[in-house]
């Protein structure tokens, strides 16, 4: 027998996140590997050598450059790079249809979630829609301490301090206004970087106070050449505030993470607004067609109404006729669009259908070739003039263009404060969920997640299930919402709502039910909820005088007395590596309790005295991975047994103790 057979233990999971550090250490050395050294704790990059791999010049100290920086971004950046041991603990009694479901609510501070969710979601969020906190000199959510000693960082114990704050003010008096609420984005967006797909794209509200700096922000961490550009909201309604010019608007910025690959697989466009109001209007009135002449009422009455119906494009009014099929289009030249003369093949004239002679042609030719103006021939998409003297337009048929480009400028003056309302849910400023379904649906498609790690409401969350209900679509979310109080003073707070987390849940469970009894649809209107906690496992950088008599009994097991079975299945499947929606089930194998994800992706049993019997039962499924806690087993002779079971009935299975 030989040694690997004789070792009777079992690798250990790492129960904490990904160490982006390390990787990107990996990844510089893979590329240049004279410029990492070893270290006495660990691989380190010889920065001097670096530096000079990527100049044609001779290095010689600090340069000016272009770039933006602020008091505390190298501490920021420690932030994003730092792991964390917390996990994430299930919530099933605040759930809905927790087994089920494949969309996510987590409660917790988002930088420590988004370093959590690395393993699971790398490359894997198709678009991050996120609305976070403007920096307007009032009070400010997340924590202004950008470097903490180990003290610190137990006091501030989910992100808050001894006396349970969460807030501070960050005043325009504040020697580091600009800079804290950049220390706060800097991080969090370079995490949700990583999360993304490779044509992911990242939508971000944002109004005048910081839209400066966000948008160098978001060069710096996605690249000026990914800006796909940002739409001006104009909402309506002036600041009546303003000691300057009253603004009544505000930003969205779409940066992708590779713009190449987004507009190879994507198209940024919308639905007409009103396409669907026109293309109505004309099947009504096209019923009172007969002949020719009748036809000529209806499009003048047609006409008519799209010249004075509200609300519409320029766009849309260009669709103001109807065909003797009842179809709306509008006529659009065929002449070539260049300065230059068109090829020959360009140049072949049309032949009228009634005088049988060649059409007048444009000056240097058509737009299309021969080949294509055959098929529009045939399709009968040419309008013809009343005789040959009349150069021949386009027909567009508004039901085959019923997609535009989404445009720079949104007037939309709309609250949703009504919308709330008709549903019971307190909450002040909400994201318009009209808006959010027009952009979510201009991005993502079958199947793909939009995550928001600034939930507030959960508007987004509201959207996707919008969206999937118009679509009979399968888009799902991830919501991300630290558990802010609501202030006493507030009517949330008077109808019961103890935290903003409190609000977005009850809005999803409101919103789904009023969903579903409207449209009748059957679609994911369930959500799994899981709470950012400290980690399962019990803390070992205790000295042995550090020890209370008291804790003896707590600290003889490396997990912690107070979680559950699923609390542990929850942090293998993060730090496995697994999306947290797949399903999970609940089977006796061997006598012991065994609960497997996503049919044989993951077995983990933490029942105790595990032995070679149950070894032996459990490798009949052959499982891809398997796991145990670390003194599960019945004895080490049973430990060394099971090891040889598992390594001779199912050599394939991944095997970890926890």
């Amino acid at each position: 027998m030989n040694n690997k057979e004789n070792d009777t233990t079992f690798e250990k999971l790492d129960m904490q996140s990904h160490d982006i550090v390390s990787e990107n250490i990996s990844k510089v050395q893979a590329l240049f590997p004279n410029c990492v050294t070893e270290a006495a704790d660990g691989l380190k990059i010889d920065f001097d050598l670096l530096k000079q791999e990527l100049s044609t010049d001779i290095v010689d100290g600090r340069k000016e450059r272009y770039r933006l920086e602020w008091p505390g971004k190298r501490e920021s950046l420690l932030m994003a790079n730092t792991p964390t041991t917390k996990t994430l603990r299930p919530v099933r009694e605040d759930s809905v249809d927790f087994d089920n479901t494949k969309n996510i609510y987590i409660e917790g501070d988002n930088l420590e979630v988004l370093k959590l969710l690395q393993g699971s979601y790398h490359g894997k969020i198709k678009m991050i829609y996120i609305d976070p906190p403007y920096n307007t000199g009032k009070d400010f959510v997340y924590s202004d301490k950008f470097a903490q000693d180990k003290s610190e960082y137990e006091e501030e114990s989910g992100q808050v301090d001894e006396d349970g704050n969460q807030l501070f003010l960050n005043k325009e008096t504040n020697g580091r206004y600009h800079s804290d609420w950049l220390s706060m984005m800097y991080p969090r967006l370079k995490l949700a970087k990583n999360l993304l797909s490779s044509d992911g794209v990242l939508v971000i509200y944002m109004d005048e106070h910081e839209i400066t700096n966000l948008n160098k922000l978001l060069q710096e961490v996605l690249g000026e050449n990914n800006d796909l550009g940002t739409i001006i909201w104009d909402k309506r309604n002036p600041k009546g505030d303003s000691q300057g010019i009253a603004y009544q608007h505000e930003y969205i910025s779409f940066f992708a993470k590779n713009k190449e690959a987004f507009l190879s697989n994507n198209s940024l466009l919308r639905e007409k607004k009103n396409a669907h109001k026109i293309l109505n209007k004309a099947s009504s009135l096209h019923k009172e067609v007969v002949d020719e002449s009748s036809l000529s009422l209806v499009n003048k009455e047609f006409s008519k109404w799209i010249s004075n119906e509200e609300g519409l494009t320029g766009g849309e009014r260009a669709y103001n006729k109807i065909d003797e099929l009842g179809q709306v289009y509008q006529s659009v030249s065929m002449a070539w669009p260049n300065k230059k003369q068109s090829p020959p093949d360009y140049q072949i004239p049309l032949i009228h259908p009634k005088t049988g002679k060649e059409c007048k042609l444009p000056p240097r030719g058509w737009r299309n070739p021969s080949s294509t103006m055959k098929s529009l021939l045939d399709e009968n998409l040419i309008l013809f003039g009343e005789d040959h003297t009349t150069q021949p337009r386009r027909k567009y048929l508004l039901k085959d263009n019923m997609l535009e480009n989404i445009s720079s400028l949104l007037y939309n003056g709309k609250s949703d404060t009504k919308l709330l309302d008709e549903i019971g849910i307190p909450f002040d400023t909400p994201k318009v969920v009209d808006i959010c379904i027009e952009h979510i649906d201009s991005i993502a498609s079958h199947g793909d997640i939009i995550l928001d790690f600034f939930s507030g409401s959960a508007t987004s969350a509201h959207a996707v299930m919008g969206l999937n209900s118009r679509k009979k679509d399968e888009l799902k979310y991830i919501q991300v919402q630290l558990p802010e109080k609501t202030d006493e003073k507030s009517e949330a707070y008077k109808a019961g709502y103890q935290n903003i987390c409190e609000i977005g849940k009850e809005r999803i469970r409101r919103a789904a039910k009023k969903i579903k009894e409207e449209t009748g649809v059957d679609i994911d209107y369930g959500f799994r909820v899981y709470r950012l906690d400290e980690s399962n496992m019990n803390d070992v950088y205790y000295l042995p005088q550090d020890y209370e008599q008291g804790k003896i009994q707590e600290f003889s097991q490396n997990i912690k007395m107070d979680r559950t079975a699923e609390d542990l299945l929850t942090q293998i499947i993060l730090d496995w590596g697994l999306p947290l929606s797949l399903p999970i089930e609940q089977d006796t194998i061997g006598g012991k309790k065994v609960y497997k994800v996503a049919g044989d992706s993951l077995f983990a049993c933490f029942d105790m005295d595990i032995d070679e019997s149950f070894a032996e039962a459990v490798a009949e499924y052959k499982p891809h991975r398997l796991v145990f806690k670390d003194n599960s087993f019945s004895s080490n002779t049973a430990k060394i047994n099971m090891k040889q079971v598992l390594m001779q009935l199912c050599p394939e299975t991944e095997v970890k103790v926890i």
